[in-house]
């Protein structure tokens, strides 16, 4: 159901645009507006006007009638016209498009179908023409004429050049004053009209008046209005550009070398017209032109003086009617000619300033002099060179030279007592009369202050205090630091005013560069004590930054340092060093460094971590990052790592002692770790007698668990009453016979050795109450029977020497063991 409405509703919108297209909207709808043109900003009023009869589809239902400016929707009035028509109303009370559609429009069945439509244009009225100047061309007598249009109306406008003549020509005087005349009764006719909406046109000579004056002016016309410029009243002659003239020749006029005459000669086709010309010159060093006026005639010559001697001039004129008005143009320059003046020999004081100091034991005075080049007004001409001498030149003969060069200084030795030099310029016109220059001690007074301050990027103003002493000139200097020591020798220059407090320098200085400037008072009869200061013309961030390098690092502080930035590469002062750092935890950490250090201890890093550190140098303009650089703290201390590798070393040492001396003292070795001997490979178990008696076995009813099947064990007592470990006061001769060990074979294996041990047990302890004997045990020997005092076991006994955990034992049948004797 959707879809059919949507294709119903489409289906009476065509229908109704096929009805209204079919019809036509000539008669069906007139659109009339109060003005097509208004000027912008004012309002406007329309009215649409629809005729139901004549509007196809529109006949039954009401009207409804819409206005669109464009594109927006505007708001009008509707009512019911005469004759079954519907007209509706619109006002708008500004408007302010240069130029827009206005639509008249009816709604049916919910759609804006467009009916009538109406153009408006906004604007201004022209502006007025200003600056209206013309100019003949004397090739086809043609008059160009050019001005300004002024502000732009918005709307299309007509602007035509017109020109009208005047019955009578105006007297001489007035035709030379006129320029700008009252509007003339005469019939104007247009002179020419611009193409493409430029600002200039050319009338034809044949709309001209030669000789006559003209009045001429530019109007401007739209909807709106007429604009015109002003009116000129000219003779097209009196603005006839003219060629320029040509320069014949120039030369000095004898005996007087500051004067020149120059000839000159019109163009072609002005020969008979009286001319008004210019002359013009300069010395390439001049910053402007010189200008001659008034030089009236047809053709001739021009003299002119006030020329620097031995100068090289360049000269150019141009020419008009000499009738002309103040609007006459005049003919372009000539082409330039050059000429050199007479030469003069030079004049004037030289500037000069020294250093001196002893040469050695000889006697001798090494002097540095320098001085400045004269001015062009002082040279006279090209200088050839520079003469030093001892004294005076007189006439007759000439003193003694000691320099003889081209350049602006000198190098040489006089004896020690000298104190004044002659300098003198030379060019190939004569010489000039000797400066004389005073070596003076420096000792007098300093200046109490000096400051420099940039001027702009290639000057420097210097500022100092004046001193309470009268100052006959001063003397500045200034030399660009480098790194590598040079010296400029033309970087200094005198101010002769005493007074002065202030001096400018221009010569030599470049941007970005540093300048040591000193300032030396001259007194009468010696020169101060010069001060001294440091300055830059303009200043920008460093162009590097310093390398930074790790000078110590420990768990918790890491030192850097780092060299000084060339002073080419500062780029001003450096006012701080800012260093940064950070983990890839913590945020970056930085701290400000003043400039005189070159280095740096930061503190409170964690032990075993990694930073990135870099460093920016700073000066007033700006600053400059360096290189990163990466640094890993330590886990221990230097002290803590001292004390660690002093502790191993101590208990190496102390190892080594003990093992050195446990190796060299059996003693000790004895003591601490005794040499126990292997029962299984004593050479006990070798000793085998020859034969051995079969004793009576007795059977276990129960044989006892235990690790190995024992046989026969004799147990020996010693003699009543006697204290183990000590010896028997009286002891047989001869000694006892003793108990045969016992030999039981075990199968067919080798057999085991069995050997008695004494009762008495370990020397100096206590024996145990003898118990019971046991079914295994050997009872011979088992009590005091017998003998009494050492009977079967009355022998001697020493504790084996290699065997201390059997001291004490006494062992029988062991012949090998040597230790053990019997007494």
């Amino acid at each position: 159901m959707a879809r059919r409405g949507a294709g119903t509703r489409f289906l009476l919108q065509l229908s109704l645009l096929l009805l209204l297209h079919l019809g036509g909207t000539l008669g069906c709808a007139s659109v009339t507006v109060g003005s097509p043109i208004v000027p912008l900003g004012s309002a406007v009023t329309a009215s649409c006007t629809i005729q139901r009869e004549l509007c196809r589809g529109l006949e039954q239902g009401k009207v409804r009638i819409s206005w669109m400016l464009d594109k927006k929707l505007v708001a009008g009035s509707q009512r019911q016209g005469p004759g079954g028509t519907e007209v509706s109303n619109l006002t708008l009370p500004r408007f302010n498009h240069t130029q827009a559609r206005l639509w008249c429009c009816v709604e049916w069945n919910g759609t804006k179908q467009r009916v009538g439509m109406a153009e408006i244009r906004a604007g201004y009225p022209p502006a007025k023409p200003l600056n209206l100047s013309c100019v003949l061309n004397l090739s086809d007598y043609g008059l160009t004429c050019q001005w300004e249009q002024g502000t732009d109306s918005h709307l299309p406008t007509s602007v035509v050049l017109k020109c009208s003549g005047k019955p009578r020509p105006l007297p001489e005087g007035a035709r030379a004053q006129c320029s700008v005349c009252r509007r003339s009764r005469a019939q104007a006719v247009t002179g020419c009209t611009p193409r493409g909406g430029h600002s200039h046109c050319t009338v034809p000579r044949r709309l001209l008046q030669l000789y006559r004056q003209m009045e001429i002016w530019v109007s401007a016309t739209n909807a709106l209005g007429t604009a015109e410029s002003e009116h000129l009243c000219i003779d097209p002659m009196d603005v006839a550009k003219l060629d320029p003239p040509t320069l014949q020749s120039i030369q000095s006029i004898p005996f007087q070398t500051d004067c020149i005459a120059l000839a000159w000669d019109v163009a072609w086709g002005t020969e008979h017209m009286e001319l008004q010309c210019e002359l013009r010159y300069r010395a390439p060093e001049d910053p402007a032109w010189a200008l001659v006026t008034g030089i009236i005639g047809r053709a001739g010559t021009a003299q002119r003086c006030g020329f620097l001697f031995g100068t090289q001039y360049h000269f150019q004129m141009r020419c008009r009617r000499n009738s002309a008005s103040a609007l006459a143009s005049w003919s372009e320059w000539s082409p330039g000619r050059n000429y050199t003046t007479h030469e003069k020999a030079p004049t004037g004081k030289l500037d000069a300033w020294w250093g001196a100091q002893p040469a050695g034991t000889r006697g001798r005075l090494e002097v540095q002099l320098r001085w400045k080049a004269p001015r062009q007004r002082e040279a006279n001409g090209r200088v050839l060179g520079y003469r030093v001498t001892l004294s005076p030149r007189r006439r007759g003969r000439g003193p003694p030279t000691i320099c003889n060069t081209t350049h602006t200084q000198c190098n040489f030795s006089v004896p020690a007592g000298t104190r004044r030099v002659y300098l003198s310029a030379y060019n190939a016109a004569g010489e000039s009369a000797p400066t004389e220059v005073v070596l003076l001690e420096v000792k007098g007074q300093p200046l109490a202050g000096l400051r420099a301050v940039p001027g702009d990027e290639r000057s420097l103003w210097v500022h100092w205090e004046a001193p309470l002493a009268p100052v006959i000139a001063y003397i500045l200097e200034w030399q660009q630091v480098t790194t590598e020591p040079g010296h400029c020798g033309e970087c200094w220059q005198m101010e002769r005013d005493g007074a002065a407090t202030t001096a400018l320098i221009q010569n030599g200085i470049k941007p970005f560069q540093r300048y040591n400037i000193s300032l030396y008072p001259l007194y009468e009869g010696t020169v101060g004590v010069p001060v001294h200061t440091t300055a830059y013309s303009q200043q920008k961030a460093p162009s590097h930054a310093p390398k930074l390098h790790l000078k110590r690092i420990s768990k918790s502080e890491a030192e850097l340092c780092w060299e000084p930035l060339p002073v080419e590469m500062q780029n001003g002062f450096i006012t701080s060093y800012t260093i940064f750092w950070a983990n890839s935890i913590t945020d970056a950490a930085s701290t400000t460094v003043n400039p005189s250090l070159s280095s740096f201890v930061i503190r409170g890093l964690k032990p075993s971590t990694l930073y990135k550190v870099h460093i920016m140098a700073s000066t007033a303009a700006g600053g400059t990052n360096g290189t990163s650089l990466t640094l890993v703290t330590t886990v221990l201390d230097d002290t803590e790592i001292q004390f660690l590798f002093l502790t191993l070393g101590l208990v190496f040492v102390v190892l080594m002692v003990l093992l050195v001396c446990f190796q060299k003292n059996e003693r000790m070795k004895e003591q601490l770790w005794p040499s126990v001997p292997d029962p299984a490979n004593s050479s006990l178990g070798k000793w085998v007698p020859a034969a051995v008696p079969q004793e009576p076995l007795q059977v276990l009813a129960a044989r006892e668990a235990g690790p190995a099947a024992i046989s026969t064990v004799t147990v020996l007592e010693g003699e009543p009453g006697k204290q183990p470990g000590k010896e028997h006061p009286a002891l047989p001769a001869a000694p006892p016979a003793l108990p045969r060990p016992y030999v039981r074979q075990e199968g067919p294996g080798e057999p085991v050795q069995y050997a008695r041990v004494g009762g008495a047990g370990y020397r100096g302890q206590r024996l145990l109450p003898e118990p019971a004997p046991r079914f295994y045990e050997n009872l011979r020997g088992r009590g005091n029977g017998g003998g009494g005092g050492a009977g079967d076991w009355g022998f001697l006994e020493e504790p084996p020497a290699t065997f201390p955990l059997l001291q004490g034992l006494r062992i029988g049948g062991a012949e090998e063991l040597h230790e053990c004797r019997a007494d």
